[in-house]
């Protein structure tokens, strides 16, 4: 039996015993490869799917913008988490900074805008895999299941939930594997198209220009708006690194590794990035690019014909399942360090004798797989035009948590900075609070966007749904019960355990 022992900041902890975090133990099996392997996997699907929208948003040259002010946004907020990471290396990564300098409130609102991150993005992923996928076999097996494409969500989840329930080590293991060889197709992908002779680059421009818009040109074609509704789905050329300080408990100098893994890992995707933009976009046409459910698969049939672009899309999806092991670490991750302080279902965080969070993996991929299920109805149905943008707005899902995130990280930052500036900290961001708050302004701009953008009411309303939810259950039931976890114990008594 637990009994109540403290009351602080408006919550009750109550003591547990040591058989409660003997249950709760994961391990430490990462060095600085494994974590850049981690992060380029959670990230590299944007680079193979997703992005291209950004082009029907903002046209080629919004999307560009959009990419350079990412680039800064990243640096800002990656050098803030590296030097958050060295200060506090627990699993929780945003809700342990955020708990730290603004309380339990603070904190639980931090993890829960991670929680729908992750799970958003990893049903996106199983999204595109699932159409990367049908589209292999339908060519090289004649096996369609475009009317049944729960079946391949099905199979991904149940694959991908149960190869990140054995075991960090594993885990590791297959995420530097995967990026290394889904950064090798993004370059053979370049070679080919570019030998191939076939790139027109006027194509980049062949988006006519909105008179309505204001600002509107050849270079601008939705105008000076088109760049802000483009930067969400920019943001999936970087979505997922900021997952690194979720791995500290498995890293084994956490202090150190995950700031250089953060920083390698950013300009490999910078690059990457940069190439699928230009390349991809100059084999297709801005206009046919921002249309493509599968994008690079597309580039790799306008060079080499169908038959040949099918086995390259084997490859291809190499890419999409890298991000899908990776992206799913992080939900996991994240969903265990909570659950373990008591802000949600305490079995959740139950690691079992791999030492991996299993069920707090087996529920995100549960709760992916109605909301997959779902919006395959609303193609099906196409109420009000909402099925055809339905990977749009669970994209928008899981890129509206993460400016949430990003936005409360870097005022944790800033207040952290200001608050505790004795506080030990083993690295310190070069660019300190005025690149945090850079960071901060450009995740507001990005938040902003989505209520300016009418297409995706609906990811708001969910969003909005969630929250009202969760809140209303912290506030009469979970903050009377929360634990005394590594986090929470660092941010009461200023000590690591």
């Amino acid at each position: 039996m637990s009994k109540e022992k403290l009351k602080v900041s408006g919550v009750s902890y109550t003591e547990q015993s040591k058989d409660y975090f003997e249950k709760r133990q994961l391990t430490r099996s990462a060095g600085v490869w494994g974590l850049w392997g981690l992060a380029i996997a959670a990230v590299i699907s944007g680079d193979f799917s997703g992005w291209n929208f950004g082009v029907a948003a903002g046209g080629f040259g919004g999307l560009l913008v959009a990419f350079v002010i990412l680039v800064v946004m990243y640096y800002g907020l990656m050098f803030a988490i590296g030097e958050m990471s060295s200060a506090m290396p627990h699993s929780g990564g945003a809700y342990s900074f955020a708990r730290k300098a603004m309380g339990p409130w603070g904190g639980f609102v931090t993890g829960l805008a991670e929680t729908i991150e992750y799970v958003a993005t990893t049903a996106v992923v199983v999204f595109f895999s699932a159409a990367y996928l049908n589209g292999v076999t339908s060519e090289l097996l004649s096996l369609d299941l475009t009317g049944s494409m729960w079946i391949w969500y099905v199979v991904l989840y149940a694959v991908f939930v149960g190869l990140n329930s054995l075991g960090s080590a594993i885990s590791f293991k297959f995420s530097i594997v995967v990026s290394i060889i889904s950064l090798a197709i993004i370059v053979l992908f370049s070679v080919i198209v570019l030998a191939s002779g076939q790139i027109d680059w006027s194509s980049l421009w062949n988006i006519p220009a909105d008179p309505a818009a204001a600002g509107s040109s050849w270079f601008l074609p939705n105008g000076i708006m088109g760049i802000l509704f483009a930067i969400p789905f920019g943001v999936w050329l970087f979505l997922g690194i900021e997952e690194l300080p979720l791995a500290a408990e498995e890293a084994h100098n956490p202090s150190k590794d995950i700031p250089r893994a953060g920083f390698w890992a950013r300009g490999t995707l910078i690059v990457t990035g940069l190439l699928v933009m230009f390349i991809n976009t100059g084999i297709l046409g801005a206009e046919a690019t921002g249309a493509a459910g599968e994008p690079l698969l597309d580039g790799f049939r306008a060079v080499v014909g169908d038959g040949w672009a099918a086995v390259l899309g084997i490859f291809a999806l190499i890419g999409l399942l890298a991000s899908l092991q990776g992206i799913m670490f992080a939900y996991g991750r994240n969903m265990y360090s909570l659950s373990r302080a008591g802000y949600y279902f305490k079995g959740l965080s139950v690691t079992g004798k791999n030492k991996t969070p299993w069920l707090a993996l087996t529920v995100g991929g549960l709760i992916g797989l109605v909301a997959l299920v779902y919006l395959d109805w609303a193609v099906a149905n196409d109420p009000e035009g909402m099925g055809t943008v339905a990977g749009a707005i669970i994209l928008n899902i899981a890129v509206w948590g993460a400016m949430l995130a990003y936005l409360m990280q870097m005022l944790s930052f800033i207040i952290l900075r200001v608050k505790y500036p004795k506080l030990e900290r083993p690295y310190r961001s070069p660019w300190g609070v005025g690149g945090a708050s850079v960071a901060a302004l450009i995740a507001a701009l990005a938040f902003v966007g989505f209520l300016l953008n009418p297409t995706f009411l609906p990811a708001i309303q969910a969003i909005i749904v969630v929250y009202v939810v969760f809140l209303a259950y912290f506030a009469l039931i979970g903050r009377h019960n929360l634990v005394m976890s590594p986090e929470e114990r660092y941010s009461v008594h200023g000590k690591h355990e």
